[in-house]
């Protein structure tokens, strides 16, 4: 069974974000003063006394604006209420009640949800009075909590796991491959998510900076469960001028820190850029599984080579990461996305490859029947045996007579040999060259 929904949703600025990162632990949304910040829905994993449950932070809900993009956020808030097992609707108990919070209240009466009404900024004890005017909401009795502060949070999580299924305590979880999109912003990586997901789970809009945090969302198919991880476009250091973008910065770098996958998605007509090598590259130092998708395909003119021709430029500015696949697709049309998901697994299941120690060093005797080690110096290589320690990435020891004597061209054959041999499409393989002690 999944784990309980939890959806913090209110109008902008209460503290939803606040709550949001105090309970996960960890600061994941974005947390500032400017009205809007977050405008998609964001999840975090989190538990309370014997339960674990997802959490998910929403965009501010201003019931009466017409503009686009707040528009949208409040259709991503509705989504994530019809999604949720329980609601917690967050209030501003300095600001007082507002007629916003009336409709908001209006909104929740009719989802049916069981819904924990949150008064939020009561800092001490003189100011808890506040709360009664809330009353009027109808919605059952508030709990005063300071986010901020991290007070009141353990009664209000005593409500909220009250409304829990009773078989949802803690189960164990069965393996999610984790997918970080990344790219520079307008390649489309929010449009491929939908598209995958099939229904609009993050926003998708011109306006360049829509994702400004890393969203996470939840997919389950026939060959495995995903979950996909759109995160904010990469823009060149002299346009990141708002303190909102670094933090987007940031947390992109997170979230490629926490995927398996790592998929650089560029615009066809635009090709790889600084910024795209820098991102990709940091997946690449920190041994993810690596693709790389070519996006827009459908708006570019080509025949039989154009393909092998963009493939082969590509390759050659992305040099140090040749083992990631390429997949050209159009998210807007869908032509070639059903692949996406099929080879990011490929990709993970490499990542994750073990291979044992005797078939491991057949094919290391082989390569070196095949070719021997140079000298270095006076000397030559000579390989005892070798082992692999660990998996995602795959990484591997070899116990020699002198790492000194190893040459670069030599380990970069050896590198091909277990590549050739056993399938490493799509993962860095790490190896590491040990003095055997005698």
């Amino acid at each position: 069974m999944a784990k309980p929904l939890v959806a913090i949703v209110g109008r902008p600025n209460v503290g939803k974000s606040t709550l949001f990162n105090k309970i996960a632990g960890k600061r994941i949304a974005i947390v500032e003063d400017t009205p809007g910040v977050t405008r998609d829905r964001i999840y975090a994993d989190a538990e309370w006394l014997r339960y674990n449950f997802t959490l998910i932070d929403t965009g501010g809900i201003e019931p009466e604006s017409e503009d686009v993009i707040i528009s949208q956020m409040r259709r991503q808030a509705q989504l994530a209420m019809e999604m949720a097992n329980v609601i917690v609707f967050i209030v501003d108990g300095k600001e007082g009640l507002t007629a916003a919070d009336a409709e908001v209240a209006q909104m929740l009466r009719k989802s049916k949800k069981p819904v924990v009404l949150v008064v939020n900024k009561v800092d001490n004890l003189k100011e808890e009075d506040n709360a009664y005017e809330f009353y009027n909401l109808g919605i059952g009795d508030p709990i005063t909590i300071s986010a901020s502060q991290g007070l009141g949070l353990g009664d209000m999580l005593d409500r909220v796991v009250e409304h829990f299924p009773e078989d949802s305590e803690n189960e164990e979880e069965e393996e999610v491959i984790s997918i970080a999109i990344v790219g520079k912003p307008n390649v489309g990586k929010s449009s491929l998510i939908n598209k995958l997901l099939g229904e609009d789970r993050v926003i998708v809009s011109d306006v360049p900076g829509t994702t400004r945090d890393a969203i996470d969302s939840y997919l389950e198919t026939d060959i495995g469960k995903f979950t996909l991880i759109d995160t904010a476009g990469l823009r060149r250091k002299s346009k990141v001028k708002e303190e909102i973008e670094r933090y987007s910065v940031i947390r992109t770098l997170a979230a490629v820190d926490r995927a398996n996958v790592c998929i650089l998605m560029v615009d066809a007509a635009e090709g790889v850029t600084d910024q795209d090598e820098k991102i990709i590259g940091y997946a690449h130092e920190q041994g993810k599984a690596i693709m790389v998708i070519v996006n827009k395909w459908d708006l570019i003119e080509k025949d039989d080579k154009t393909m092998d021709t963009y493939k082969k430029e590509l390759q050659y500015k992305l040099s140090f990461m040749s083992y990631a696949p390429y997949l050209f697709i159009s998210a807007k049309t869908g032509q070639r996305v059903h692949k996406v998901l099929e080879l990011a697994k490929e990709c993970y299941d490499s990542y994750s490859k073990r291979i044992s120690t005797g078939l491991l060093n057949d094919v290391i005797n082989k390569a070196v029947l095949m070719k021997e080690p140079p000298i270095v110096g006076l000397n030559r290589l000579k390989i005892f045996y070798a082992t692999q320690v660990s998996s995602r990435p795959p990484v591997f020891i070899f116990f020699v007579n002198d790492p000194n004597t190893l040459h670069f061209s030599y380990e970069r054959y050896l590198e091909n040999q277990l590549r050739e041999n056993f399938d490493f499409k799509g993962t860095g393989i790490k190896m590491i060259f040990r003095e055997r002690k005698s």
